[in-house]
Parts: C-alpha cells; structure tokens; sequence
C-alpha cells in the first residue's frame, strides 16, 4: 500500500442541501485522494475535458473547432511545462498531488459514465475507460486556465493599433475606463461591523462556464478545517477559502508578467533554423508534433523554442491569407522558473494566521493577484502576490525585439506589496489596489463605489455584504450623461435624449431606461468602429482565430469607448457627431416609457459552452441585473451583443466572528452533470443576490463512514 493509500478506514463524505461536498479523512494525503475521488465523480466532464487542453488534444476528440487551441498547446508546450514543474515540486507537495491524481483516476470512470457530454459526442466507451492522469495534470490544468488570462493577448491588439494607427493611440485602449467590468473584493475591520470581527466578501469575474468554473468544498482532516472554491482538477483551495481562524479572498491584480518577443528566424543551409538575439544568431530547439482531428486527416504543428521562450505566432501557414502575422515568443515566470506556485497551496490550507497565509503566498507564481487576509484576532492584510518581472516599460505595451538588450528582463522580481489594513480595503481590478504592475487596469468607479457603500452603514453585516455584490449603480452613465447633454438634436432623437438624461444611472432588470442606454451605446460603439480614422485596424492580421477576440476592433472599442469618447477627438473623430447619430440610431428602437423592453430581456445569460454548436448540450439561462461599469459586472459586449457571457463565477462572505455565518453561491450548481438536481439549482439565487451558508447541514445522506476512498459516495 502507498503511502497516499493511508486513512482507508475512516474517509467521510457529507453533502448539504445544494449536494456540495464537505470532506473528512484522517490525514492530508487521504484527503487529497479523497477530494480527487469525490471531484472526479462532480465534476468529470469539465475535468477531462481540461485534460484535453492542457495535453492539446480537444481536436482528437472534438474535431476542428479544437485545433486552433491545440496548436497554441503544443506550441507553448503546456504539458510539458507542467511535467517539468511538477518535477521541481518539493516532496510533500509532490505526494499531495500524487494522493489527488490517484482519486481522480479512481473516480473518473463512474464519474464520466454521467457526463452528457461524452454521449453526445458519441465517446461512450471512451467514458467506461478513460486513460489515467498523469501526476503533472493538475498543474497544467491549473496554468491551462489561466495562460490567457494574462497580458500577452492584449499586446497582440496592442502591436495592431501601434503599426496602423500610431503609439499615440495605445492609452485610449488602455486608459481605466468605466467599462472595466471584473472582480471585487473587500474587507472591512471589526469597527464597522456588527460582530465586531472583520468581515471578508467578493465575486470574481471571469467568462461565465456551464459548468461553472468554481467548485464549493469543504477539506478537512486533523491538520485543517477548511472551506472554499477550488477549479475541478487541481487540489485544495487556490483563490477563496476560510480556514476557521483565518480567511483570503483575491482579485486580479492586472500586472503584467507575460512578454512577447518579436523574433527572426532563418533557415540555415543545413537545415537548422537559428534565431537573432543579443549576440548575433543564436540556436533554437525545434520539433514537429501531429495533432489528431476527429474525422479529419492529422495536422502537424511545428514548436519552436528560443532563448526567450516558445514561437507561438507566426508558425506555419497564417489564418488568412492576406496577412503574414509577425513571429513572436511568450515570455512566462512559470517557463523562466519551472515553478507554477503549487508549493503554495498546501502552507494555505494549513494557515491559521495573516502572517500564515502571507508566508505562504510568498510562493505564488501566475497570476499575479491582489489578496485580501484577515483572522479572528482582528488583522488584515492586503498583499499584491505573484512574479512580476523588472524590466523596460516598453514591454508592458508592447512586443519587443529579440535582440534589443534594453528588455531583457533583469534579475529577481518586482518587490511584493504588503500594507496592513486597519479600517476598509478594496480590491476591484484597479490601479490602486494592484500596485501599478500593469498597464491596462478597471475603471476606479467600483473600488470607490463599494467602498461608499461599507461606510453607509455603522454596523455591516453578512447581508449587507451581499446587498453590495449585487448593486447596479452604473459608472457609465456619468460620462453618458455628460455626452448626451452637449448633444445638439430634434425630433425622435430628443425623445431619446430625455429619457437617458431622466435614467438614474441603474442597471436594474427591470429597467427600460437601462435597455435604452444599452441601445445608444450600442449605436455609439459601431459609430467609432466605423469611422474612417480606425479603418486600418481592420485589416487582417493572419493570426490564429484563438485570439479573434482580443483582436476584435469592435469588441475592443465596446471596452474602450469611453477613453476614445474623451480622447479620439483630438485625432480627428468628432464624437459630438458620434453621439448625436447615435441618439437618433436608437430612437428607432425605443418606445415610450412604460411600453419599452426592459433591461432584463435583453441582456440575458448566455453561458459559454466548450462544445457549442453542438446539438443537445446542456442550456440555463436567467435575466441578471448589472452590466459592465457595476460592481455587479455582469458584462455584455457593446456593439456586438447584449448577451451576459461574462460576470461573478463566485459570490462569498467570510465571517470572522463565527465561520458558520459565512455564505456563498455560484452560477449553477455543485454537480457537472446534467441529469443532477444539483447541475444548477443556485441560479435563481445567483441572480436574485442570495447568498447559502458554507455549513448547512440539511444535506441529503447525511454523514457516513465509508469503506475506502473508491466506496466514498457517488455522483449527484
């Protein structure tokens, strides 16, 4: 027996009213296997089908609309990052991840046999007999999640308007503008609260999954006690948890780690190709994988790897023919350490202290985060966590030339930021809480908003947290406002004008007024996106249609349209005439109050499903209040749709005074599977701003003994 395989005896399962799991074993590496085990029963499609992607195997099993990403995988070698940085995992956290891995191929077979997923996609023996996890599958699960979540997508847009229409353009794409939409975060010390013990809230933001990205568990053994999210596939708690004595919650500290290098290669006479760096021509690792497609022939994907990091643009036959895109390496703390900040996760779960979790967050790597800490005794904390490199700020912008020496990155990394809290702090995704690391940051708005809110009151309380998660105050309509009142027009085009200057700036459901700010931004966005001095932008530029939407003009102006209403003026673009044909664009589409559409039948939740279009697939959908510029930022995409893809994957309230008056929700449900009565039964709280206890024992089957890991509880 190995050592993984102790605590067979005792492992417990209890599961509460919403089927969330909450686990018992008698040490760390049983519970491990044991939340390996109960997970994979969840949560297996989407775990698997992560597999895929960190293996760069969706198109094997997918067929063409995985290919695209799978050459971005192989190209940036992602399982092979992931090998080599579970290799330099220290031993215990290698045993931890091991103990997991062997759950999860305990659990998978029973747990696919459930997944829809795989029956539509007509893989009914693939799910009797799934191949087994590799011990590094967590780690590239874990930075498969997250390796667009950083900066280098944005410099390809970046790069775009530098070469068509001038660097002097970059900060109207880049300014903190209102449409910010992302996370929140925020604590508030023991003075302003009823209990008098802090109290810890937040919701991030991300697209929203089906199903959702986040899972709500509960890990606990002799050494902790513990209860948080966790992302199917990678184990503990990453992001949100409350330990009892002590709790975290982060945001996205909008730093920017990642670099793009333009490179040039050159294929010698031999045959080898070499790359230009700093000293001249330089050598290069080089290779040809096959990528399978399902009912297609096999596609080979050339990986090269330079001294700067992998090719992942420019590689073989451009998206579209018109347009060559230039060749550019990725520059990652993970590749340059071979750390992916596992090492981290379990000194996390064994915090009992601010100063425990701030040693152990010493050891996060990517993405850099905004963490928010506080413990029964009363301290805070705010820490900015993760590698950032130092080097020229160009390359905060911008791709930067290989064998330029003013951007390579110097030794060490950027000096972390830690400030004690004594009263309230704010983590919204702005440039204030994330210690200007970065470039392109969340509108203030949210941050000052929240923050407004915490001090309305004398007494704040569980509820009033969750009051706050879901306010809709709009911070676009300042700006709307101030547009809309120097506008010059008549007719059906006042009408439009007087009910946007009679709005009271909220994102309600059920709000025509809201609807018909959507409208006319809507009109102002494709007014920008169409006017002569962008046309260059939308030329091709021959990448990979995986960055088809950091490469959108139009869905970057709906982002940007607030910075380029204020500044695209002195470029030659006459916003006032923007406005007014916007005004008068929606006033077809606007009835008079009382007889309109509200804001709720439009912006309607469309969840993003990997395998769309995809006939049979699972569907939910809602009428969420809030939009982008709300703390609740559940965000459509101006100029393109109205639609919320994109919005709070999470909602939490950890309690300081007393754990078990902590709460939280998530979009759908604990269960991944369809059939479940769990797949999605927290929606109607979600949207309606409610909130579940972390302890509720109403839970169906109660708590029970289990004979050994492989005999804990089926799936739900």
């Amino acid at each position: 027996m190995g050592q993984h395989e102790r605590g067979r005896v005792t492992p417990r399962v209890r599961r509460d009213a919403r089927g969330i799991p909450h686990l018992w074993a008698d040490d760390v590496l049983a519970l491990a296997r044991l939340q390996g085990h109960q997970t994979a029963l969840d949560q297996a499609w989407p775990m698997e089908y992560q597999r895929w992607r960190m293996q760069g195997r969706t198109a094997q099993y997918q067929g063409a609309a995985g290919l695209d990403w799978d050459r971005f995988a192989r190209q940036v070698r992602l399982e092979t990052t992931a090998r080599e940085c579970y290799l330099g995992l220290d031993a215990d956290t290698r045993a931890w991840v091991d103990a997991y891995v062997t759950g999860v191929n305990e659990g998978m077979p029973l747990g696919l046999q459930g997944a829809q997923e795989l029956r539509l996609l007509g893989l009914s023996s693939y799910a009797e007999s799934p191949p087994p996890w590799e011990p590094w599958t967590p780690l590239g699960i874990f930075w498969g999640i997250h390796l667009l979540f950083g900066s280098f997508p944005s410099k390809l847009f970046n790069a775009s308007v530098a070469d068509r229409l001038g660097e002097d353009w970059l900060p109207l794409f880049a300014a903190d503008g209102e449409t910010g939409s992302g996370s929140n975060a925020w604590l508030v010390g023991g003075r302003r609260t009823a209990t008098g013990k802090p109290l810890l809230a937040g919701d991030p933001h991300r697209t929203i999954d089906l199903p959702s990205c986040y899972q709500q568990i509960g890990l606990a053994c002799p050494e902790f006690d513990v209860v948080g999210f966790s992302f199917p596939g990678v184990p503990g708690v990453q992001h949100f948890a409350h330990a009892g004595s002590v709790a975290w919650g982060i945001t996205n500290a909008m730093a920017d780690y990642q670099d793009l290098t333009l490179e040039q290669l050159e294929r010698m006479p031999d045959g080898r190709l070499r790359a230009r760096g700093l000293r001249g021509w330089e050598p290069v690792e080089e290779a040809v994988e096959t990528v399978g497609v399902r009912n297609s022939t096999d596609v080979t994907v050339p990986v090269v790897v330079t001294a700067r990091g992998p090719v992942v643009t420019g590689l073989g036959v451009p998206d579209d023919p018109k347009a060559t895109p230039p060749t550019y390496s990725l520059r990652t703390p993970t590749q340059v350490g071979l750390d992916l900040g596992f090492a981290a996760f379990l000194p996390l779960l064994r915090s009992r202290t601010v100063d425990d979790v701030s040693a152990a967050l010493t050891l996060w790597v990517e993405p850099v985060n905004s963490a928010l800490v506080a413990d029964t005794a009363g301290r805070m904390r705010h820490l900015v966590v993760g590698r950032v490199p130092q080097r020229h700020p160009d390359n905060q912008w911008l791709p930067v030339p290989a064998w330029d020496a003013r951007h390579v990155w110097d030794p060490g990394w950027a000096t972390a930021r830690v400030t004690e809290v004594d009263d309230v702090m704010v983590s919204a995704n702005d440039r204030a809480s994330g210690g200007g690391l970065g470039v392109d940051y969340a509108s203030p708005f949210r941050a000052r908003r929240i923050r407004e809110l915490i001090e309305q009151g004398p007494a704040l309380t569980v509820d009033d947290c969750a009051a706050i998660h879901v306010d809709t105050l709009n911070g676009q309509a300042a700006l709307m406002r101030e547009l809309v009142e120097a506008a010059e027009v008549t007719g059906a085009g006042a009408v439009v004008r007087e009910r946007l200057l009679d709005w009271n700036g909220h994102s309600d459901a059920e709000s025509e007024s809201a609807a018909v700010f959507a409208v006319w931004r809507h009109h102002l966005v494709l007014w920008l996106v169409r006017h002569p001095t962008l046309a260059a932008l939308h030329e091709p530029t021959g990448h990979s249609s995986l960055f088809d939407a950091p490469l959108d003009v139009t869905v970057q102006v709906g982002v940007a349209w607030p910075s380029l209403a204020r500044g695209a003026g002195a470029r030659g673009v006459d916003v006032a005439e923007g406005v007014r044909w916007a005004l008068e664009s929606a006033a077809t589409h606007v009835r008079r109050p009382g007889s309109g559409t509200p804001w709720g039948v439009e912006h309607t939740l469309e969840p993003v499903h990997p395998l769309e279009p995809l006939e049979g697939l699972p569907h939910v959908t809602a009428s969420p209040s809030g939009d982008k510029g709300c703390v609740l930022a559940a965000g459509s995409t101006p100029g393109v749709s109205d639609d919320c893809s994109f919005g709070p994957v999470a909602r939490y309230v950890w309690d300081l005074s007393d754990r078990s008056g902590s709460r939280w929700v998530v979009p759908f449900g604990s269960s991944a599977q369809a059939e479940s009565a769990h797949f999605a039964d927290q929606l109607g709280a979600w949207v309606a701003g409610r909130l579940y206890s972390v302890t509720d024992g109403s839970g169906v089957g109660g708590v029970g003994d289990v004979g050994g890991v492989s005999d804990a509880g089926e799936g739900h």
